[in-house]
Protein backbone atom coordinates (compact mmCIF):
# COMPACT_ATOMS: atom_id res chain seq x y z
CA UNK A 1 0.00 0.00 0.00
CA UNK A 2 2.82 2.39 0.91
CA UNK A 3 4.49 1.56 -2.44
CA UNK A 4 1.32 2.41 -4.34
CA UNK A 5 1.01 5.69 -2.51
CA UNK A 6 4.65 6.48 -3.21
CA UNK A 7 4.16 5.77 -6.93
CA UNK A 8 1.06 7.97 -6.97
CA UNK A 9 2.98 10.81 -5.38
CA UNK A 10 5.79 10.45 -7.88
CA UNK A 11 3.40 10.57 -10.83
CA UNK A 12 1.75 13.69 -9.41
CA UNK A 13 5.14 15.32 -8.88
CA UNK A 14 6.29 14.88 -12.45
CA UNK A 15 2.87 15.70 -13.91
CA UNK A 16 1.80 19.17 -14.82
CA UNK A 17 0.97 21.33 -11.80
CA UNK A 18 -2.73 21.90 -11.38
CA UNK A 19 -3.62 19.54 -14.24
CA UNK A 20 -6.15 17.75 -12.06
CA UNK A 21 -7.87 18.80 -8.86
CA UNK A 22 -6.36 17.43 -5.67
CA UNK A 23 -8.34 14.57 -4.15
CA UNK A 24 -7.35 13.88 -0.57
CA UNK A 25 -7.38 10.21 0.53
CA UNK A 26 -9.87 9.31 3.23
CA UNK A 27 -7.32 9.28 6.04
CA UNK A 28 -6.09 12.71 5.11
CA UNK A 29 -9.66 13.98 5.40
CA UNK A 30 -9.81 12.42 8.87
CA UNK A 31 -6.61 14.22 9.85
CA UNK A 32 -8.01 17.48 8.48
CA UNK A 33 -11.19 16.89 10.47
CA UNK A 34 -9.23 16.63 13.72
CA UNK A 35 -7.09 19.68 12.92
CA UNK A 36 -10.14 21.67 11.85
CA UNK A 37 -12.09 20.75 14.99
CA UNK A 38 -9.19 21.82 17.22
CA UNK A 39 -8.88 25.10 15.31
CA UNK A 40 -12.64 25.66 15.59
CA UNK A 41 -12.52 25.31 19.37
CA UNK A 42 -9.69 27.82 19.58
CA UNK A 43 -11.74 30.43 17.71
CA UNK A 44 -14.88 29.50 19.65
CA UNK A 45 -13.43 29.66 23.17
CA UNK A 46 -11.52 32.85 22.49
CA UNK A 47 -14.88 34.61 21.95
CA UNK A 48 -17.56 32.48 23.59
CA UNK A 49 -17.18 34.03 27.03
CA UNK A 50 -17.98 37.60 25.95
CA UNK A 51 -21.77 37.48 26.19
CA UNK A 52 -21.71 35.32 29.34
CA UNK A 53 -19.56 37.72 31.38
CA UNK A 54 -22.49 39.53 33.08
CA UNK A 55 -23.84 36.17 34.31
CA UNK A 56 -20.38 35.10 35.48
CA UNK A 57 -19.84 38.34 37.38
CA UNK A 58 -23.22 38.08 39.09
CA UNK A 59 -22.40 34.59 40.35
CA UNK A 60 -18.67 34.79 41.11
CA UNK A 61 -18.15 38.51 41.64
CA UNK A 62 -14.69 39.85 40.83
CA UNK A 63 -15.78 43.05 39.10
CA UNK A 64 -14.70 44.47 35.78
CA UNK A 65 -11.05 43.48 36.26
CA UNK A 66 -11.99 39.81 36.41
CA UNK A 67 -14.05 40.17 33.25
CA UNK A 68 -11.10 41.73 31.43
CA UNK A 69 -8.70 39.03 32.51
CA UNK A 70 -11.14 36.23 31.68
CA UNK A 71 -10.91 37.42 28.07
CA UNK A 72 -7.36 38.79 27.94
CA UNK A 73 -5.71 35.96 29.89
CA UNK A 74 -6.60 33.46 27.18
CA UNK A 75 -5.11 35.58 24.37
CA UNK A 76 -2.02 36.52 26.36
CA UNK A 77 -1.16 32.92 27.26
CA UNK A 78 -1.64 31.81 23.66
CA UNK A 79 0.55 34.54 22.20
CA UNK A 80 3.30 34.22 24.81
CA UNK A 81 3.75 30.46 24.33
CA UNK A 82 3.06 29.97 20.61
CA UNK A 83 6.68 30.02 19.41
CA UNK A 84 7.86 27.77 22.23
CA UNK A 85 4.91 25.44 21.59
CA UNK A 86 5.95 25.13 17.96
CA UNK A 87 9.51 24.22 18.89
CA UNK A 88 8.32 21.62 21.39
CA UNK A 89 6.66 19.85 18.46
CA UNK A 90 10.03 19.66 16.68
CA UNK A 91 11.61 18.17 19.81
CA UNK A 92 9.00 15.75 21.09
CA UNK A 93 6.92 15.14 17.97
CA UNK A 94 3.90 17.01 16.63
CA UNK A 95 1.49 14.21 17.50
CA UNK A 96 2.54 13.95 21.13
CA UNK A 97 2.46 17.71 21.75
CA UNK A 98 -0.87 18.05 19.91
CA UNK A 99 -2.43 15.33 22.09
CA UNK A 100 -1.11 16.99 25.25
CA UNK A 101 -2.65 20.25 24.05
CA UNK A 102 -6.07 18.70 23.45
CA UNK A 103 -6.05 16.84 26.79
CA UNK A 104 -4.93 19.95 28.67
CA UNK A 105 -7.51 22.11 26.93
CA UNK A 106 -10.27 19.66 27.86
CA UNK A 107 -9.17 19.53 31.51
CA UNK A 108 -8.77 23.30 31.82
CA UNK A 109 -12.26 23.75 30.31
CA UNK A 110 -13.57 21.60 33.15
CA UNK A 111 -11.70 23.77 35.66
CA UNK A 112 -13.33 26.92 34.26
CA UNK A 113 -16.77 25.28 34.24
CA UNK A 114 -16.41 24.22 37.89
CA UNK A 115 -14.80 27.48 39.08
CA UNK A 116 -16.09 28.79 42.38
CA UNK A 117 -13.89 31.89 42.58
CA UNK A 118 -12.84 34.57 40.06
CA UNK A 119 -9.19 33.58 40.49
CA UNK A 120 -9.90 29.95 39.59
CA UNK A 121 -11.85 31.00 36.51
CA UNK A 122 -9.09 33.30 35.28
CA UNK A 123 -6.47 30.62 35.99
CA UNK A 124 -8.46 28.12 33.96
CA UNK A 125 -8.73 30.56 31.06
CA UNK A 126 -4.98 31.13 31.11
CA UNK A 127 -4.46 27.35 31.08
CA UNK A 128 -6.83 27.06 28.10
CA UNK A 129 -4.77 29.62 26.19
CA UNK A 130 -1.52 27.83 27.05
CA UNK A 131 -2.89 24.53 25.75
CA UNK A 132 -4.02 26.22 22.53
CA UNK A 133 -0.42 27.42 22.11
CA UNK A 134 0.60 23.76 22.07
CA UNK A 135 -2.11 22.72 19.59
CA UNK A 136 -2.09 25.42 16.93
CA UNK A 137 1.55 25.21 15.74
CA UNK A 138 1.27 21.43 15.51
CA UNK A 139 -1.69 21.78 13.15
CA UNK A 140 0.39 23.74 10.64
CA UNK A 141 3.39 21.45 11.18
CA UNK A 142 1.24 18.38 10.44
CA UNK A 143 0.05 20.04 7.23
CA UNK A 144 3.68 20.73 6.25
CA UNK A 145 4.95 17.25 7.16
CA UNK A 146 2.09 14.98 6.16
CA UNK A 147 0.45 16.61 3.14
CA UNK A 148 1.69 17.03 -0.39
CA UNK A 149 2.65 20.59 -1.41
CA UNK A 150 -0.35 20.91 -3.71
CA UNK A 151 -2.57 20.06 -0.71
CA UNK A 152 -1.16 22.71 1.63
CA UNK A 153 -3.45 25.51 0.57
CA UNK A 154 -6.69 23.53 0.93
CA UNK A 155 -5.58 22.10 4.28
CA UNK A 156 -4.67 25.53 5.65
CA UNK A 157 -7.86 27.03 4.20
CA UNK A 158 -9.99 24.46 6.03
CA UNK A 159 -8.26 25.04 9.37
CA UNK A 160 -8.35 28.80 8.84
CA UNK A 161 -12.04 28.68 7.99
CA UNK A 162 -12.62 26.63 11.14
CA UNK A 163 -10.97 29.31 13.29
CA UNK A 164 -13.04 32.02 11.58
CA UNK A 165 -16.26 30.05 12.02
CA UNK A 166 -15.47 29.53 15.71
CA UNK A 167 -14.67 33.22 16.20
CA UNK A 168 -17.92 34.34 14.56
CA UNK A 169 -20.04 31.69 16.23
CA UNK A 170 -18.54 32.14 19.70
CA UNK A 171 -20.80 34.96 20.94
CA UNK A 172 -23.91 33.35 19.46
CA UNK A 173 -23.19 29.92 20.94
CA UNK A 174 -22.24 31.49 24.26
CA UNK A 175 -25.46 33.49 24.43
CA UNK A 176 -27.61 30.53 23.38
CA UNK A 177 -26.12 28.10 25.92
CA UNK A 178 -26.26 30.67 28.72
CA UNK A 179 -29.93 31.44 28.05
CA UNK A 180 -30.75 27.76 27.61
CA UNK A 181 -29.54 27.07 31.19
CA UNK A 182 -28.78 23.46 30.29
CA UNK A 183 -29.41 21.22 33.34
CA UNK A 184 -29.39 24.35 35.48
CA UNK A 185 -25.72 25.04 34.70
CA UNK A 186 -26.27 28.52 33.25
CA UNK A 187 -23.06 30.06 31.88
CA UNK A 188 -21.05 26.99 32.92
CA UNK A 189 -22.54 25.04 30.02
CA UNK A 190 -20.35 26.97 27.54
CA UNK A 191 -17.31 25.31 29.13
CA UNK A 192 -18.79 21.98 30.23
CA UNK A 193 -19.66 21.23 26.61
CA UNK A 194 -15.94 21.25 25.79
CA UNK A 195 -15.30 18.27 28.06
CA UNK A 196 -17.17 15.48 26.21
CA UNK A 197 -16.38 16.97 22.80
CA UNK A 198 -12.71 17.33 23.77
CA UNK A 199 -12.62 13.71 24.94
CA UNK A 200 -14.04 12.52 21.60
CA UNK A 201 -11.59 14.74 19.71
CA UNK A 202 -8.69 13.32 21.74
CA UNK A 203 -9.76 9.75 20.94
CA UNK A 204 -10.00 10.58 17.23
CA UNK A 205 -6.62 12.29 17.26
CA UNK A 206 -4.99 9.28 18.92
CA UNK A 207 -6.41 7.09 16.16
CA UNK A 208 -5.70 9.13 13.03
CA UNK A 209 -2.80 11.51 13.67
CA UNK A 210 0.57 10.23 12.43
CA UNK A 211 3.76 10.72 14.40
CA UNK A 212 5.81 13.64 13.14
CA UNK A 213 9.27 14.59 14.28
CA UNK A 214 12.21 16.24 12.60
CA UNK A 215 14.98 13.87 11.52
CA UNK A 216 17.39 15.80 13.71
CA UNK A 217 15.91 16.20 17.17
CA UNK A 218 16.77 19.71 18.41
CA UNK A 219 17.13 20.73 22.02
CA UNK A 220 15.02 23.41 23.68
CA UNK A 221 16.64 26.83 23.79
CA UNK A 222 15.41 27.68 27.30
CA UNK A 223 16.97 31.19 27.55
CA UNK A 224 15.49 31.98 24.11
CA UNK A 225 12.10 30.66 25.23
CA UNK A 226 12.17 32.94 28.30
CA UNK A 227 13.23 35.93 26.20
CA UNK A 228 10.46 35.42 23.66
CA UNK A 229 7.90 34.85 26.44
CA UNK A 230 8.75 38.14 28.18
CA UNK A 231 8.98 40.00 24.85
CA UNK A 232 5.59 38.64 23.80
CA UNK A 233 4.02 39.49 27.15
CA UNK A 234 5.45 43.03 27.12
CA UNK A 235 3.97 43.53 23.64
CA UNK A 236 0.62 41.80 24.07
CA UNK A 237 -0.27 43.20 27.49
CA UNK A 238 -0.51 46.86 26.41
CA UNK A 239 -2.17 45.87 23.13
CA UNK A 240 -4.86 43.96 25.02
CA UNK A 241 -5.26 46.29 28.00
CA UNK A 242 -3.86 49.64 26.81
CA UNK A 243 -7.11 51.01 25.39
CA UNK A 244 -8.92 50.13 28.64
CA UNK A 245 -6.56 52.53 30.46
CA UNK A 246 -6.57 55.31 27.88
CA UNK A 247 -3.13 54.36 26.52
CA UNK A 248 -1.33 55.51 29.64
CA UNK A 249 2.45 56.16 29.42
CA UNK A 250 3.22 52.73 30.86
CA UNK A 251 1.63 51.06 27.81
CA UNK A 252 4.04 52.81 25.43
CA UNK A 253 6.90 52.06 27.79
CA UNK A 254 6.07 48.34 27.70
CA UNK A 255 5.92 48.38 23.90
CA UNK A 256 9.36 50.04 23.76
CA UNK A 257 10.70 47.52 26.28
CA UNK A 258 9.25 44.71 24.16
CA UNK A 259 11.07 45.97 21.08
CA UNK A 260 14.34 45.96 23.03
CA UNK A 261 13.67 42.39 24.17
CA UNK A 262 12.90 41.31 20.60
CA UNK A 263 16.15 42.88 19.36
CA UNK A 264 18.02 41.10 22.16
CA UNK A 265 16.30 37.84 21.26
CA UNK A 266 17.27 38.23 17.60
CA UNK A 267 20.91 38.91 18.51
CA UNK A 268 20.94 35.92 20.87
CA UNK A 269 19.48 33.62 18.21
CA UNK A 270 22.11 34.75 15.67
CA UNK A 271 24.84 34.13 18.25
CA UNK A 272 23.62 30.60 19.01
CA UNK A 273 23.16 29.84 15.32
CA UNK A 274 26.72 31.00 14.53
CA UNK A 275 27.98 28.58 17.21
CA UNK A 276 26.01 25.74 15.64
CA UNK A 277 23.69 25.44 18.65
CA UNK A 278 19.98 24.71 18.33
CA UNK A 279 17.86 27.85 18.39
CA UNK A 280 14.22 28.56 19.15
CA UNK A 281 13.67 30.49 15.89
CA UNK A 282 16.14 29.76 13.06
CA UNK A 283 17.52 33.15 11.86
CA UNK A 284 17.76 31.66 8.37
CA UNK A 285 13.96 31.93 8.12
CA UNK A 286 14.15 35.70 7.90
CA UNK A 287 16.86 35.64 5.25
CA UNK A 288 14.31 34.13 2.86
CA UNK A 289 12.48 36.89 1.07
CA UNK A 290 9.34 34.84 0.50
CA UNK A 291 9.05 33.98 4.21
CA UNK A 292 9.64 37.53 5.44
CA UNK A 293 7.26 39.07 2.90
CA UNK A 294 4.64 36.39 3.53
CA UNK A 295 4.90 36.81 7.30
CA UNK A 296 4.54 40.60 7.03
CA UNK A 297 1.56 40.27 4.70
CA UNK A 298 -0.07 37.74 7.06
CA UNK A 299 0.41 40.00 10.09
CA UNK A 300 -1.13 42.97 8.26
CA UNK A 301 -3.97 40.86 6.83
CA UNK A 302 -5.01 39.63 10.27
CA UNK A 303 -4.60 43.10 11.79
CA UNK A 304 -7.01 44.53 9.22
CA UNK A 305 -9.49 41.65 8.94
CA UNK A 306 -9.82 41.00 12.69
CA UNK A 307 -10.26 44.67 13.55
CA UNK A 308 -12.79 45.09 10.71
CA UNK A 309 -14.91 42.23 12.05
CA UNK A 310 -14.59 43.53 15.61
CA UNK A 311 -15.64 47.05 14.58
CA UNK A 312 -18.60 45.82 12.56
CA UNK A 313 -19.83 43.58 15.39
CA UNK A 314 -19.54 46.38 17.95
CA UNK A 315 -21.28 48.88 15.63
CA UNK A 316 -24.21 46.58 14.91
CA UNK A 317 -24.82 45.57 18.51
CA UNK A 318 -24.17 48.84 20.34
CA UNK A 319 -24.73 51.45 17.65
CA UNK A 320 -27.76 49.94 15.91
CA UNK A 321 -29.02 47.76 18.80
CA UNK A 322 -29.14 44.64 16.64
CA UNK A 323 -29.66 41.36 18.45
CA UNK A 324 -26.73 38.97 18.79
CA UNK A 325 -28.41 36.58 16.35
CA UNK A 326 -28.99 39.22 13.66
CA UNK A 327 -25.45 40.53 14.15
CA UNK A 328 -24.01 37.05 13.84
CA UNK A 329 -25.96 36.45 10.61
CA UNK A 330 -24.55 39.63 9.08
CA UNK A 331 -20.99 39.00 10.25
CA UNK A 332 -21.26 35.34 9.18
CA UNK A 333 -20.95 36.66 5.63
CA UNK A 334 -17.19 36.90 6.32
CA UNK A 335 -16.58 33.12 6.70
CA UNK A 336 -19.15 32.54 3.93
CA UNK A 337 -17.02 34.67 1.59
CA UNK A 338 -13.93 32.72 2.62
CA UNK A 339 -15.67 29.40 2.00
CA UNK A 340 -16.92 30.32 -1.45
CA UNK A 341 -13.53 31.36 -2.83
CA UNK A 342 -11.10 29.06 -1.03
CA UNK A 343 -11.41 26.34 -3.68
CA UNK A 344 -10.15 28.79 -6.28
CA UNK A 345 -7.42 29.95 -3.91
CA UNK A 346 -6.04 26.52 -3.02
CA UNK A 347 -6.24 25.24 -6.58
CA UNK A 348 -4.62 28.15 -8.42
CA UNK A 349 -3.21 30.48 -5.76
CA UNK A 350 0.03 28.71 -4.73
CA UNK A 351 1.26 28.85 -8.33
CA UNK A 352 0.60 32.62 -8.52
CA UNK A 353 1.04 33.96 -4.98
CA UNK A 354 1.72 37.60 -5.87
CA UNK A 355 -1.36 37.83 -8.09
CA UNK A 356 -3.75 36.20 -5.62
CA UNK A 357 -2.54 38.11 -2.57
CA UNK A 358 -2.74 41.37 -4.50
CA UNK A 359 -6.29 40.58 -5.68
CA UNK A 360 -7.37 39.46 -2.21
CA UNK A 361 -5.91 42.52 -0.49
CA UNK A 362 -7.53 44.75 -3.12
CA UNK A 363 -10.91 43.14 -2.41
CA UNK A 364 -10.45 43.74 1.32
CA UNK A 365 -9.44 47.33 0.58
CA UNK A 366 -12.60 47.76 -1.52
CA UNK A 367 -14.69 46.28 1.30
CA UNK A 368 -13.21 48.72 3.84
CA UNK A 369 -13.86 51.69 1.55
CA UNK A 370 -17.44 50.53 0.92
CA UNK A 371 -18.03 50.20 4.66
CA UNK A 372 -16.67 53.72 5.22
CA UNK A 373 -19.06 54.97 2.52
CA UNK A 374 -22.03 53.18 4.11
CA UNK A 375 -21.13 54.65 7.51
CA UNK A 376 -20.84 58.14 6.02
CA UNK A 377 -24.26 57.93 4.35
CA UNK A 378 -25.96 56.22 7.29
CA UNK A 379 -26.98 53.11 5.32
CA UNK A 380 -27.78 50.32 7.77
CA UNK A 381 -29.57 47.86 5.49
CA UNK A 382 -28.84 44.25 6.38
CA UNK A 383 -28.19 43.34 2.75
CA UNK A 384 -25.62 46.11 2.18
CA UNK A 385 -23.73 45.40 5.40
CA UNK A 386 -23.70 41.64 4.76
CA UNK A 387 -22.51 42.23 1.19
CA UNK A 388 -19.57 44.31 2.43
CA UNK A 389 -18.72 41.64 5.02
CA UNK A 390 -18.88 39.03 2.26
CA UNK A 391 -16.45 41.09 0.13
CA UNK A 392 -14.00 41.24 3.03
CA UNK A 393 -14.34 37.48 3.54
CA UNK A 394 -13.75 36.79 -0.15
CA UNK A 395 -10.58 38.90 -0.07
CA UNK A 396 -9.40 37.06 3.04
CA UNK A 397 -10.17 33.73 1.37
CA UNK A 398 -8.05 34.65 -1.64
CA UNK A 399 -5.18 35.86 0.53
CA UNK A 400 -4.79 33.72 3.64
CA UNK A 401 -4.48 30.19 2.12
CA UNK A 402 -1.97 31.42 -0.46
CA UNK A 403 0.16 33.14 2.18
CA UNK A 404 0.12 29.93 4.21
CA UNK A 405 1.29 27.93 1.19
CA UNK A 406 4.10 30.44 0.58
CA UNK A 407 5.21 30.31 4.21
CA UNK A 408 5.06 26.51 4.44
CA UNK A 409 7.02 26.23 1.21
CA UNK A 410 9.78 28.31 2.83
CA UNK A 411 10.24 25.87 5.72
CA UNK A 412 12.59 22.90 5.84
CA UNK A 413 11.14 19.78 7.54
CA UNK A 414 13.18 20.32 10.72
CA UNK A 415 11.85 23.89 10.94
CA UNK A 416 8.16 22.94 10.65
CA UNK A 417 7.24 23.36 14.31
CA UNK A 418 9.33 26.47 14.98
CA UNK A 419 8.23 28.08 11.72
CA UNK A 420 4.57 27.31 12.41
CA UNK A 421 4.91 28.87 15.86
CA UNK A 422 6.34 32.05 14.33
CA UNK A 423 3.54 32.16 11.75
CA UNK A 424 0.76 31.73 14.30
CA UNK A 425 2.42 34.18 16.70
CA UNK A 426 2.57 36.83 13.97
CA UNK A 427 -1.13 36.41 13.20
CA UNK A 428 -1.94 36.59 16.93
CA UNK A 429 0.12 39.75 17.31
CA UNK A 430 -1.48 41.15 14.16
CA UNK A 431 -4.98 40.54 15.50
CA UNK A 432 -4.14 42.13 18.85
CA UNK A 433 -2.40 45.05 17.17
CA UNK A 434 -5.37 45.69 14.88
CA UNK A 435 -7.95 45.58 17.67
CA UNK A 436 -5.73 47.58 20.02
CA UNK A 437 -4.73 50.41 17.69
CA UNK A 438 -7.70 50.61 15.31
CA UNK A 439 -10.07 49.90 18.19
CA UNK A 440 -8.57 52.89 20.02
CA UNK A 441 -9.40 55.07 17.00
CA UNK A 442 -12.96 53.76 17.05
CA UNK A 443 -13.54 54.25 20.78
CA UNK A 444 -11.80 57.61 20.65
CA UNK A 445 -14.34 58.68 18.05
CA UNK A 446 -17.16 57.72 20.42
CA UNK A 447 -15.90 60.23 22.96
CA UNK A 448 -16.76 58.07 25.96
CA UNK A 449 -20.26 57.14 24.76
CA UNK A 450 -21.60 53.70 25.67
CA UNK A 451 -24.22 51.45 24.27
CA UNK A 452 -26.81 52.68 26.78
CA UNK A 453 -28.81 54.57 24.19
CA UNK A 454 -28.20 52.13 21.39
CA UNK A 455 -30.66 52.22 18.55
CA UNK A 456 -31.65 55.90 18.57
CA UNK A 457 -30.66 58.12 15.66
CA UNK A 458 -28.08 60.16 17.55
CA UNK A 459 -26.26 57.12 18.90
CA UNK A 460 -26.33 55.41 15.51
CA UNK A 461 -24.86 58.52 13.86
CA UNK A 462 -22.13 58.77 16.51
CA UNK A 463 -21.18 55.13 16.09
CA UNK A 464 -21.37 55.46 12.31
CA UNK A 465 -18.91 58.37 12.31
CA UNK A 466 -16.51 56.48 14.59
CA UNK A 467 -16.83 53.38 12.42
CA UNK A 468 -16.11 55.32 9.22
CA UNK A 469 -12.90 56.80 10.63
CA UNK A 470 -11.68 53.48 12.05
CA UNK A 471 -12.50 51.52 8.90
CA UNK A 472 -10.42 53.95 6.86
CA UNK A 473 -7.50 52.86 9.07
CA UNK A 474 -8.16 49.24 8.07
CA UNK A 475 -8.18 50.40 4.44
CA UNK A 476 -4.65 51.75 4.96
CA UNK A 477 -3.61 48.38 6.39
CA UNK A 478 -5.00 46.51 3.37
CA UNK A 479 -3.25 48.96 1.04
CA UNK A 480 0.01 48.03 2.80
CA UNK A 481 -0.72 44.36 2.09
CA UNK A 482 -1.02 45.23 -1.61
CA UNK A 483 2.41 46.88 -1.46
CA UNK A 484 4.02 44.03 0.49
CA UNK A 485 2.60 41.53 -2.01
CA UNK A 486 5.03 42.92 -4.59
CA UNK A 487 7.84 41.21 -2.65
CA UNK A 488 6.16 37.79 -2.98
CA UNK A 489 7.28 35.47 -5.79
CA UNK A 490 5.34 35.69 -9.04
CA UNK A 491 5.28 31.91 -9.27
CA UNK A 492 5.16 29.35 -6.50
CA UNK A 493 8.56 28.33 -5.20
CA UNK A 494 9.63 24.71 -5.20
CA UNK A 495 8.60 23.33 -1.79
CA UNK A 496 11.24 22.06 0.62
CA UNK A 497 11.10 18.39 1.59
CA UNK A 498 8.63 15.60 0.86
CA UNK A 499 5.55 14.71 2.86
CA UNK A 500 5.55 11.66 5.03
CA UNK A 501 3.18 8.83 3.96
CA UNK A 502 -0.04 8.43 5.87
Amino acid sequence: MAMVEGEDRQREKVGEAGREPVRLPRRRWAVLGVLGAASFFDGLDANIIAVALPSIQRELGGGFSMAQWAVAGYSLATAVLLITGGRLGDIYGTRRVFLIGIAGFTLSSGVVAAATTPELLVGGRVAQGAMVALMLPQSMAVVKQQFRPEEWAIASAITGLAISAGSIGGPVVGGFLTDLDLFGTGWRAIFWINVPIGAVLLACAIRVLPEGRAGHRPTLDLPGALLVAFASLALMFPLVRGSEHGWAPWSFGLVAFSLLLWLGFAAYQRHRSARGTDVLVPPALFRRRAFTAGLTAALLTFAGATSFTFLLTYYLQFGLAWSSTRTALAVAAVPLGIALVFQIAWKYGPARPRLFVTCGASAMLAGALCMAALAATGRTDFGFLAAVAFLLGAGTGLTSPVLTAVLLGSLAPREAGAGAGVIYASTQFGSALGIGVIGAVFFGGLGGATGGGAGDGRTAALYGDALGTAVLCTAVVFALVVLVARALPRQGAEPTGDPAPL
